[in-house]
């Protein structure tokens, strides 16, 4: 008789299933889609602080809050309505424009006659700890701003989402 060494071919196919299975509840627990959901709100919750900073700026300079003109930042002081995406005076190199939902945006409202704002965002996670409402849409948020919902919301200190 030789001495064959090697596995065999249960032996292999038990290696293999437990492999499946330790991979199967490691892509479970990680949840890779809900990890690129945390990434994009982040990211969006970013883009809404940067604006609220520039906002406080501008009121610094003029007193008042700028315009909204459907959803977008109307400046006439430095050239009219500001796009999504482009130069806002010196105050952004480039006001914030929503990758994930490039025909809809932020949502911009002056309120309390330039004494007042609020930015409205889409969320992926409805279980955010920090969009309004448990995760609806933010109560004060205008009809169809948001692509999906306007689940998170910014404003200036006197207002409130």
């Amino acid at each position: 008789m030789k001495n064959k060494k090697g596995f065999t071919l249960l032996e292999l196919i038990i290696v293999v299933a437990i492999l499946g299975i330790i991979g199967t509840v490691t892509l479970t627990a990680l949840d890779p889609a809900a990890q690129f959901q945390k990434a994009t709100d982040s990211r969006r919750k970013s883009d809404l602080a940067q604006m609220q900073r520039a906002l406080e700026i501008y009121y610094g300079d003029h007193g008042s809050y700028p315009v909204s003109m459907g959803n977008k930042i109307d400046d006439p002081q430095n050239g009219g309505i500001i796009n999504w995406g482009s130069a806002w005076g010196s105050y952004m190199n480039m006001l914030p424009k929503d990758s994930e939902a490039p025909s809809a945006n932020y949502a911009y409202v002056m309120t309390r006659s330039g004494q007042g704002y609020r930015i409205y965002a889409t969320l992926d996670r409805s279980n955010d700890p920090q969009a309004c409402n448990r995760g609806a849409a933010c109560p004060n948020a205008p009809a169809g701003a948001c692509i999906k919902v306007c689940r998170y919301g910014v404003t200036s200190p006197n207002e409130s989402p």
